[in-house]
């Protein structure tokens, strides 16, 4: 398929997805392939996919299954983001009820939560978002709390079924945890040590017995 790098993957992630510790196991198992991390708009992710621009991204799901591979990874919870002052910050957590009487910031576009908060810590309010966003748009003057009752995301790894090579399997084997002695790639396996063989040691010398020496007889006279 035009568009896809024969000799180097191509991953691509949404806003909030931190991807460098599979980035450092691919990078020692597979120093010959480069690996091109790509970030990726919320709002491009699956077009980002199907014209070519990435050969897998983590994704925010929904995304178009038809034609597609998308491996659910894990689930973002909710949080709402406050001025540090504000009476929220005294509870750990909140509902959805207690954010009722709020002026709440618009949080719907993934790709302009930067001046969400930004809005937030200017004017006050709330905004609610996943957790990973919240963290990586944290400001000083900010902070935010789990809300229990709001719907959570979640994070899947997505590819094109056209584009399934062996490249890719390997990759989403370090994703899901797979081992390097796992691995269908075997440039990816550990050398099997080769068993040492036991080096015979000589038999131990026999201690020389020492020879007796007899006293001969006085013959009597």
């Amino acid at each position: 398929m035009n568009g896809f790098a024969p000799d180097a993957l191509r991953v691509g992630y949404v806003p909030g997805v931190i991807v460098s510790k599979w980035g450092r196991v691919w990078t020692e198992r597979f120093p010959d392939t480069p690996l091109e991390l790509i970030a990726v708009p919320q709002a491009d992710q699956e077009s980002a996919l199907r014209e070519g621009g990435v050969d897998m991204c983590f994704v925010r799901l929904p995304v178009e299954r038809d034609g597609m591979h998308a491996i659910p990874l894990y689930r973002e919870s909710p949080v709402v983001v406050i001025p540090k002052d504000h009476p929220i910050a005294l509870f750990e957590e909140v509902g959805l009820a207690d954010l009722a009487d709020e002026r709440m910031q618009d949080a719907a576009d993934i790709d302009a939560l930067a001046d969400t908060v930004a809005l937030v810590a200017a004017v006050g309010g709330a905004a609610v978002m996943p957790h990973s966003l919240a963290r990586l748009h944290h400001r000083r003057d900010l902070t935010f709390r789990h809300v229990s009752d709001a719907p959570d995301t979640q994070i899947a790894l997505a590819w094109l079924v056209d584009n399934d090579t062996e490249t890719v399997q390997e990759f989403v084997g370090i994703v899901r945890g797979r081992t390097a002695r796992s691995s269908r790639s075997p440039a990816a396996r550990p050398e099997a040590a080769a068993p040492q063989r036991k080096s015979k040691q000589p038999a131990p010398k026999k201690k020389p017995t020492a020879a007796r020496t007899r006293t001969p007889r006085r013959r009597g006279r």
